[in-house]
């Protein structure tokens, strides 16, 4: 391995260090008081109408991760880390840029187009995921490595206090992917749609609010898919680059 490629593993793997301090962070007090606060409001919400949303988000995302119609990359082997990640920010830009202008013409259109953000941007950042997982040398058409793909999903999209846990099953992912249920139907749907609705909520609902929604709407698809992207090459530099 020539001295450039060493290099680069190095910083790659000083990323990956400070990246898991991050998620290994306990919640602060702020972090706590606003999950808190969301719990709240969540106990007022009905339960059927926390079971229509969770079965609404269910179909929706189990549709486009594990559907038929799915086009999967097929992994790409051979490649160096630095050639890798090299693909892997050119995914993450292309997605990015999809994500944020499609985030400013919904937000620009109203009520209507705004609720339709949330399944087209959700259909973005499931795909961006998957090309990202085969640049590294994934087959996603393994059951497992699709759970694994949520598992980032979770990851970006919660409160510290359920990012420590998720975080906690990746590391262990090697032993924890023995346990996996066979049926994706046990899937924790009801945390998993909970947690993205918590964490997104303020957001999307300023993107409904006429004159600024076009602004808001790019700038929050912008900077949470640039956020899931780079939790996804942290996630699976876990996997790539020695302990």
């Amino acid at each position: 391995m020539t001295s450039s490629l060493i290099s680069y593993n190095q910083q790659a793997q000083e990323e990956l260090v400070r990246w898991q301090k991050r998620m290994q962070r306990k919640p602060s007090f702020l972090n706590r008081l606003s999950k808190q606060t969301q719990n709240r409001i969540n106990r007022i919400i009905p339960e059927k109408v926390h079971t229509a949303i969770t079965s609404a988000i269910k179909q929706m995302t189990r549709a486009l991760i594990f559907g038929a119609g799915l086009s999967t990359p097929d992994p790409i082997p051979d490649l160096t880390l630095a050639d890798r990640e090299n693909r892997v920010r050119a995914i993450i830009r292309a997605h990015r840029n999809t994500a944020t202008a499609e985030g400013a013409i919904t937000g620009a259109g109203g009520l209507l187009l705004g609720l339709a953000d949330f399944p087209i941007w959700l259909g973005i950042k499931m795909k961006m995921l998957f090309e990202i997982a085969a640049t590294y040398g994934i087959d996603t058409r393994d059951y497992k490595e699709r759970i694994y793909l949520l598992h980032i999903f979770q990851l970006t999209f919660s409160s510290q206090q359920h990012r420590n846990r998720i975080y906690s099953q990746l590391e262990q992912w090697r032993e924890d992917v023995i346990l996996l249920p066979a049926d994706i139907h046990q899937f924790d749907w009801r945390s998993f749609q909970q947690e993205y609705r918590d964490y997104i909520d303020i957001a999307k609902l300023l993107q409904l609010v006429p004159g600024i929604g076009a602004v808001v709407g790019a700038y929050v698809n912008h900077r949470l898919t640039e956020k899931l992207g780079q939790y996804a090459m942290n996630a699976y530099r876990m996997r790539t680059l020695p302990a």
